[in-house]
C-alpha cells in the first residue's frame, strides 16, 4: 500500500465520484480506478460502492477513510513538527470557523496569526458549526472556532464567550419593542439557517417546546446569503448581536432580545483523542487571545466573556 492510494481514496470519497475527484486532482479517471482496485486487492475488501448519485464508502471504506485522513494529516504536519523542535512553531494548521464568526473574526485573525506565527500556514475553512465538529472528529480539521448550544462529548474545548440571541430584521418591516417572545417570533416571516445548524437546532427545539411552527419563508447556508435576504425585506432572522454587520447595519431595524433568553457559546474546539501539534497549539492560543481582545475592544450586546485556558 502506497500513500498515493490513501490520498486518491480520500479525494474520491470527499468528491463523491471518480469523475469529480479526477478533475480536482488532475489524474485520469481510469488511473484512479486502477489505484482503488490495487487498494482493495491489498486490503481484501471493497472500500467503495457505486450508486445512482455517484459513490460512497462501504462500512470498511468508512473505517479506512477515518484512518487515512489521520495518517495524511500527520504526514502533512510532520515537517513542521520536526522543524518546530526547539524553535518557533512551524507547520500547517487546518482551522475551521463558523460562517457567523468568520464574518467578523476570520480575515483579521489570519492576518494577526501570520504576524504572530510567521512559520505557520493556516488552511482556513468556513462552514456551519455541526459540519465543523464532524470534520474535527475525522481529523480533517485541527481546530475550529464555532458556536455550541450544549457541550458534546469527544471534544476538547476552550469556551471563550456566550452570547444572547436577537431577532434582526430590515428596518422597513422591523419595529423593535426591545424584546420579543418565541410565540411572536414564530408568527413573523423568518429567514433561518438550513438544517443541520446549531442555531437552527436551538430555535427548532424552543419552537417545538411551546408547540408552535415558525413562519420560515427562506433558508440560507451562509450568513451572507441570510443577511442579503433580510436586507431585501423578505423576513427577519435570529443572530448573536455584532455578527450582522458584515455589510453595514444602516438598513437593519433595531434588534430585539428574545425572551426567555437563548444563548450560544463560542468555543475553540479540537479532538480529544489526538494531541495538538505545537503549531496547532500556538494557533489555538493566538485565536483565543485574538477573540478575547476583540470582544474587549468592541461592545457586543448580550456577550459574556467566559474563563478559558
Amino acid at each position: 500500500m502506497q500513500l498515493r492510494h490513501l490520498r486518491y481514496f480520500v479525494k474520491i470519497v470527499e468528491a463523491g465520484s471518480f469523475s469529480r475527484a479526477a478533475a480536482t486532482i488532475h489524474v485520469a479517471q481510469p488511473a484512479l480506478s486502477q489505484q482503488i482496485a490495487e487498494l482493495e486487492e491489498e486490503l481484501g475488501v471493497p472500500v467503495l460502492q457505486r450508486h445512482a448519485r455517484g459513490i460512497s464508502p462501504t462500512p470498511a471504506g468508512e473505517v479506512l477513510y477515518r484512518e487515512a485522513v489521520v495518517i495524511l494529516r500527520r504526514i502533512e504536519q510532520l515537517p513542521g513538527i520536526v522543524r518546530s523542535t526547539g524553535g518557533e512553531p512551524d507547520g500547517v494548521v487546518a482551522l475551521g470557523m463558523s460562517s457567523t464568526l468568520a464574518a467578523t473574526v476570520g480575515g483579521p485573525f489570519i492576518q494577526t496569526c501570520r504576524a504572530r506565527l510567521p512559520k505557520v500556514m493556516v488552511k482556513f475553512h468556513i462552514s456551519d458549526s455541526e459540519t465543523l465538529k464532524r470534520e474535527i472528529s475525522t481529523h480533517a480539521l485541527d481546530l475550529a472556532l464555532l458556536f455550541e448550544d450544549q457541550f458534546a462529548a469527544g471534544y476538547s474545548r476552550a469556551p471563550l464567550f456566550r452570547q444572547r440571541l436577537y431577532y434582526i430584521g430590515d428596518k422597513r418591516i422591523s419595529r423593535s419593542t426591545g424584546t420579543i417572545s418565541m410565540e411572536k417570533l414564530a408568527k413573523l416571516p423568518l429567514v433561518l439557517p438550513t438544517a443541520p445548524n446549531i442555531l437552527r437546532s436551538v430555535l427548532d427545539r424552543e419552537f417545538a417546546g411551546i408547540g408552535v411552527s415558525p413562519n420560515i419563508v427562506s433558508e440560507g447556508d451562509q450568513l451572507s446569503s441570510i443577511m442579503s435576504l433580510v436586507r431585501q425585506g423578505l423576513g427577519g432572522t435570529v443572530l448573536p448581536r455584532g455578527f450582522e454587520h458584515g455589510e453595514g447595519a444602516a438598513d437593519l431595524g433595531v434588534p430585539s432580545l428574545i425572551e426567555p433568553p437563548l444563548f450560544l457559546t463560542a468555543s475553540v474546539m479540537w479532538s480529544s483523542d489526538t494531541a495538538l501539534s505545537r503549531a496547532a497549539e500556538a494557533v489555538r492560543l493566538a485565536l483565543a487571545d485574538y477573540v478575547i481582545a476583540l470582544t474587549r475592544e468592541h461592545v457586543y450586546p448580550g456577550l459574556e466573556l467566559l474563563g478559558q485556558s
